[in-house]
């Protein structure tokens, strides 16, 4: 929506960073962290060589011009993830303004003025939900989209079932925990 907004260019140059709990990773990884903890106790950054399997779609849906630097890492929690965007020369009260006309009235996306704790954002603070929180923040020079969710209930497994109920006529948040 954004960028169909006018709000940020397609060439952009964009930075985005997400914090994702290990089982994302799948059973390997989840047997890594829960047998090993040693090692396994920080933040883990990966996708080091900037070839991140979803960086063609970030392109192609966000109607980019090129990819941005993606940087994530993997945390010890099970689930919970947090992106984050970091955006030049982008006001962020028009965006605020954006996404609060784009996602009114949504059950699963919604947008909020602060998801933070006294100014802090936890990775895994939507874990065990199946909706996501977006919010912006930042000054005129710089601006940061954040979102959190759940990386297996607002994933595959959450828009499964958001996606069966809009094929079988159901409200499309039917069975799902917000």
């Amino acid at each position: 929506p954004l960028t169909k907004a006018g709000l940020i260019a397609p060439d952009t140059a964009l930075t985005a960073f997400s914090l994702t709990g290990y089982s994302g990773g799948g059973k390997k990884m989840i047997a890594d962290y829960e047998l090993s903890p040693a090692g396994y106790d920080g933040g883990r950054q990966y996708a080091l060589s900037q070839s991140h399997k979803h960086l063609p779609e970030m392109v192609r849906i966000c109607g980019l011009d090129h990819a941005p630097v993606f940087s994530p890492v993997v945390v010890p929690h099970l689930s919970g993830m947090e992106v984050t965007v970091a955006l030049h020369g982008v006001d962020p009260e028009a965006v605020r303004e954006c996404y609060g006309d784009y996602y009114a009235g949504g059950k699963l996306v919604r947008f909020v003025r602060d998801i933070s704790e006294e100014g802090f954002i936890s990775s895994s603070s939507y874990a065990g939900r199946d909706s996501m929180a977006l919010a912006v923040y930042g000054n005129a020079e710089r601006a940061i989209l954040v979102s959190v969710f759940d990386n297996l209930g607002k994933g595959a497994s959450g828009s499964a079932i958001q996606n069966m109920n809009i094929v079988i006529g159901c409200d499309e948040s039917e069975g799902l925990t917000l």
